[in-house]
Parts: structure tokens; sequence; C-alpha cells
């Protein structure tokens, strides 16, 4: 079972091998299907604390691969490859074995790895701050160490926080105003450090805005083991009964219908920026490299409620709540960069992400527990 992409490589030819970290995660297995029907193959490295094993059986279902052994699988004509590593990336025993699964040396790192939740990481930052940045050093010492020097960083739009431009431009400067924001800043002040004193590295940080929707076959989506605490999940949560409301998090924002505005674009579009981000830093010189991925257009959080409830034919009745703490009124991409450099454009509209978003929470596979 293949799909095309439209900002994706072509078609499939034995390329260099690859490692993602949380790979099996909402992004990372969109991100595998992608590079793994392009030709890649990947070793994925994933703790399992927000996912399961079955995933990774899923994403070679959709490359076409076949069982190989313990979690383990392949193509038919011998590549790509494909590996699930339960490992946690703030271990260097365990990247170390990451690096050495693969016949072949990885070539380059997708390094999506982290925890996510705005109002989680004021109330925990410590743990924040040794995830996401103490992993992020563990993994660059391993790459040193294994001869590695390509790396795209899934960083995030909110490194901005506040700011007065709309859209926003990669030029526009940081003010992160949460704890997570923080991590990702200071991650990316690490990687231009890096890069600035040893030569070689080639690094994209990918600043994206916000990833919705699910594989159209209805076989991987986001499905966390915690409790959601992003928007369009917790809305699938209660257009299916799951969970009695939604609370919006202030309704006097500067915006047209008083809610926030975000740029959400489809986790395949997103999908599509890695690969095209890890193949142009493959072909290219020493680089390090920031882009914005996003569609260049705004919805409100009222928006998408509506949306969500013309797809699935629900209701999902909403409270108003105060605003978070480190929230923003208005978030939307400048993505002309992306385009530019990368060839990149996300294609999906907010009704085909509602779509195969709904389509997966639907599902027997968006339903489970596994």
């Amino acid at each position: 079972m293949t799909h095309s992409h439209d900002n994706a490589p072509g078609p499939r030819q034995a390329k260099p091998a690859l490692l993602i970290t949380g790979g099996t995660g909402f992004i990372g297995s969109h991100t595998a299907v992608v590079l793994l029907e392009s030709g890649y193959s990947l070793v994925l490295v994933d703790s399992l604390i927000n996912s399961t094993r079955e995933v990774g059986a899923r994403i070679a279902q959709l490359a076409d691969l076949e069982p190989w052994g313990d979690h383990l699988w392949r193509h038919a004509s011998g590549s790509p490859w494909l590996a699930l590593l339960q490992g946690d990336v703030r271990s260097a025993r365990d990247l170390d074995r990451a690096f050495s699964l693969m016949p072949n040396r990885i070539a380059g790192v997708i390094h999506l790895a982290g925890l996510k939740s705005v109002g989680e990481s004021s109330d925990e930052p410590l743990n924040y701050w040794d995830a996401n940045v103490s992993g992020s050093i563990t993994l660059l010492r391993a790459m040193e160490k294994h001869d590695c020097k390509t790396l795209v960083f899934s960083s995030s739009a909110a490194v901005y926080g506040e700011t007065q431009e709309v859209p926003i431009s990669e030029s526009a400067p940081l003010r992160p105003t949460n704890p997570y924001a923080r991590t990702k800043a200071a991650i990316e002040q690490i990687l231009q450090d890096l890069a600035a004193s040893r030569k070689g590295w080639r690094i994209s940080i990918l600043r994206y805005f916000n990833p919705i929707g699910a594989h159209p076959s209805g076989m991987i989506g986001e499905h966390p083991r915690m409790p959601p605490t992003n928007l369009f999940p917790v809305l699938c949560q209660v257009a299916n009964g799951s969970r009695e409301r939604v609370e919006v998090f202030g309704d006097d924002w500067p915006t047209p219908d008083g809610s926030g505005v975000r740029d959400y674009l489809h986790v395949l579009d997103l999908a599509d920026g890695h690969a095209l981000a890890i193949r142009a830093l493959l072909e290219g010189n020493a680089q390090l490299t920031q882009l914005n991925l996003g569609t260049g257009r705004g919805w409100s959080v009222l928006d998408l409620i509506a949306c969500l409830e013309k797809i699935s034919g629900r209701a999902i009745p909403a409270v108003i709540a105060p605003r978070r703490a480190g929230d923003v009124a208005v978030s939307v991409a400048d993505p002309s960069r992306a385009q530019a450099v990368l060839g990149w454009k996300a294609r999906r509209g907010l009704e085909e992400m509602c779509r195969d978003g709904w389509a997966w929470f639907s599902s027997s596979h968006g339903c489970s527990h596994d």
C-alpha cells in the first residue's frame, strides 16, 4: 500500500539510513511512512511513554514492508529496512545501540523526541529541561561519536512567543513565553554554537506551527497514551462522546471572534517537509537553516470547532475558560522561505485535516489503547 505525496521526493529507490527519535509519535510515524516510501531505511528510537510498539507494525504495513525479525521489517526487494528500538535519547547506551542497528552507517538524524505540553511544562519545568535539552545534548554527542553531522531538528513556532509580526518570518525575534518554548529556543542556540565550533555540520531547524489530521488510511494518527492537551484530539474526544466538553481558553483575544488564532497544517504536509529537509541537507554543504512550516493562514479555535462539527456531524459543546499562561493571540507562519529553499508548500486545507483526523479518531485504531 503506497500513497503519493505532492511534496515528497520521487519513486522509491535505495537511499541512506536515517535515525528518527520519537519515531512512533504523531509526527514521527507519518514522517517515517513518507521516508520509507521514498526509499530511506530507518531506525526509530522511542521511549514509548506516549506511543506503542504497534505503531511500528502499522508504519511498516503502510510502506509495504514485511516482518524480518523482532521489531524489524524490510521491503520485498531487500531495501528499505525499518527497525524499532525502545530507547531514551537521554541514554548514551540506547543511542549507541540505535546507531549500530543498520548494516550501513546512519547518514542523518531527524530529532523529534521530547515533551510538548505547554501547560505541563509550567508545572514540571525540570522534566522538560531534562527530556528536551539534556536529551538533545546526549544525542548530539552520540552523533559526533558515530560521525553523523546531518540533523533535522523539530522546533516550534512557540519560540516566537508574543510577536507584533503576522505572519511570522524566521527573522522575528525569539521571545518564548513558557518552559516548553524556552527549551526549544535553548536547543536552537546549542545547535548554532555547535555549528560554529565544528566544521561539517548540516542542520535544518524546522519551526512548525500546529499539525493536526492523520494518515488518510486510518492506520496511524495522533494517539497519546496520556490524556491529550492538544486542541484537536480534545475536540475529537468531545465529538465521540468520551469527553463532555472542550474548554476554549479566552474569548477576549484581539481576534475576529475573540478566540486564539493558529496556523493549522496537515501532519502529512509536515512529514513531506521533513523528507525534503533531510534530502536537501544530505545533498548540500555545511549549513544551518531555520525554516517555518505552516500554511500561511490562520483559523481560530471556534473555526476549528465548527469545521469538525461539520465533518463529524456531531455537536462539540464548548465553554469559555480563562486564558492560559504563555498563550498568544495569533500565531501564523510566513512559509515563503521553506518554499524557496525546499520547494515545500502546505497543500491540504482545514476540511481535509479535520476529515482525516476524524476518520482516525473514529477508527478502531484511534479509539483503542493497545
